[in-house]
């Protein structure tokens, strides 16, 4: 595999701008807490559907059919993400990463919060899950345009030695975000009776958004567009139409990098959403007990997303993710042979081992995939793969989880998907080609990227 270098572009004035420790804190700061908010709220519904939604909104349906519906909602805000991508990409690629990345987050705290006010399916009847899937589709949206803008204003501002570091604290983002969301459920849970959390307690995570969306908003107003795109405005080239400049000249980018994304989303879900059903319907587990592995797989998370994605600064982000998503692969069964042994020890050994997996793939990922693009179209291209990855991943997998458990009985089954999406992965990464040492201020790098024949 080959590569052409490509000559610096940057600046004195872009250099320096990375040379700044004080300012780099501020913007991963600002960037890790409006990544918290997002999964904060995003993941919050994926408990929900997995504890009280089949109750809630689907109350006179089979348990297991309420169960897979509530899923179904929860996998809806997936497809919204890719036209949210689309969309946040475009004016992110032509208007500048701080505006757009503001939008999404009120966008996102305000779907959350109204979640919270939804009358059940026995006072209003259908209306209420079709509310529900609406809201979903708004949280889809706005996600679709955070995870990107918060990458781009990292890894854009970060030092070159540096970028997967950096690039990887956005993705702590993800384990907060599911801790609070869990800690919410959980306290929540042990305060109350199993009725009273049915009939009013869940809303109370979902309406408690709005302190963290707040905290988010004031941190993000203050901090300043990335040095990348203001080269691009300031040299004029930025794309007319980004999603079809992107589509021209990086299809191979956005769908390879997505596929490479995909055992990302598979097992993370299987770990907050689908195993929490797992342990507690299949394997009798209350839902605190539940909650408390998922929290402590969090904290394993938080520790190890840097520690890989400073690995990746000194080995290649390829070497990394390819470790991870092999490790995904080599633990799928035993991770279920754990759970299903009986301990609740083992349970906590499954999910600490699988999380590991994970965090190898899923720390450098994010600049990873920034690095594939140029800075006309990197947040689009970035946005687009990322979360195409969460449609054919995160989006499909609790709601094939239970319907292969229903069909089979056997935990084995959920393993060979997890085994097969992670195959998936590792071809589509070891067609792409490692990008760690390209000046992240080239304005197009057109299909360089895939690496030749």
């Amino acid at each position: 595999m080959t590569t052409t270098p490509l000559a610096p572009t940057g600046s004195e004035e872009v250099a320096s701008a990375r040379l700044d420790r004080t300012k780099m804190r501020k913007i991963a700061l600002a960037s890790v807490i409006g990544t918290t908010v997002e999964w904060y709220d995003l993941f919050l519904f994926g408990t929900a559907s997995a504890l009280v939604f089949n109750k809630v909104f689907f109350p006179d349906l089979d348990p297991a059919l309420g169960t897979l519906l509530a899923f179904l909602t929860f996998a809806s805000a997936y497809a919204a993400r890719i036209v949210g991508a689309v969309f946040f990409g475009h004016f992110g690629d032509r208007l500048g990463r701080k505006s757009m990345l503001l939008i999404s987050l009120i966008t996102m705290g305000a779907a959350t919060f109204a979640i919270g006010l939804i009358p059940d399916a026995r006072t209003i009847g259908i209306a209420a899950p079709f509310i529900l899937l609406s809201l979903r589709l708004i949280q889809g949206l706005a996600l679709g345009g955070e995870w990107g803008g918060a990458v781009l204003m990292t890894v854009e501002h970060a030092p070159a030695n540096r970028r997967g570091w950096y690039g990887s604290l956005v993705q702590v983002g993800v384990p907060i975000g599911t801790l609070i969301a869990n800690v919410a459920f959980l306290i929540v849970a042990a305060t109350m009776s199993n009725e009273d959390l049915i009939a009013w307690g869940w809303r109370i995570p979902f309406m408690a958004s709005a302190l963290l969306v707040g905290v988010g908003i004031y941190i993000r107003l203050h901090i300043e567009e990335t040095p990348s795109f203001t080269q691009v405005r300031e040299q004029g080239a930025k794309a007319k139409l980004p999603f079809t400049y992107l589509m021209q000249n990086y299809w191979k980018q956005v769908l390879l990098g997505g596929v490479a994304t995909l055992s990302t989303g598979s097992t993370f879900t299987l770990l907050v959403a689908s195993g929490v059903s797992y342990g507690t319907t299949d394997l009798g587990h209350s839902s605190g007990f539940m909650l408390s592995v998922v929290m402590f797989s969090c904290v394993v998370a938080f520790l190890a997303i840097p520690f890989f994605g400073r690995l990746s600064d000194r080995i290649g982000r390829k070497k990394v993710i390819l470790g991870g998503v092999a490790a995904e692969a080599v633990l799928a069964f035993p991770f279920f042979w754990m759970l299903d042994s009986g301990s609740n020890f083992m349970v906590f050994v499954a999910y600490a081992l699988m999380m590991l997996a994970f965090s190898a793939n899923y720390g450098p990922i994010a600049t990873f995939l920034a690095e594939l693009f140029g800075t006309k179209v990197r947040y689009s291209g970035l946005s687009v793969a990322y979360m195409l990855s969460g449609l054919l991943g995160s989006a499909i997998t609790p709601a094939i989880t239970v319907a292969l458990l229903n069909a089979t009985g056997q935990s084995s089954s959920i393993a060979f998907y997890i085994v097969g999406a992670s195959v998936l992965s590792l071809i589509a990464l070891l067609i792409l080609t490692d990008n760690r040492n390209r000046d992240i201020d080239s304005v197009d790098l057109m299909q360089v990227s895939v690496a030749s024949r």
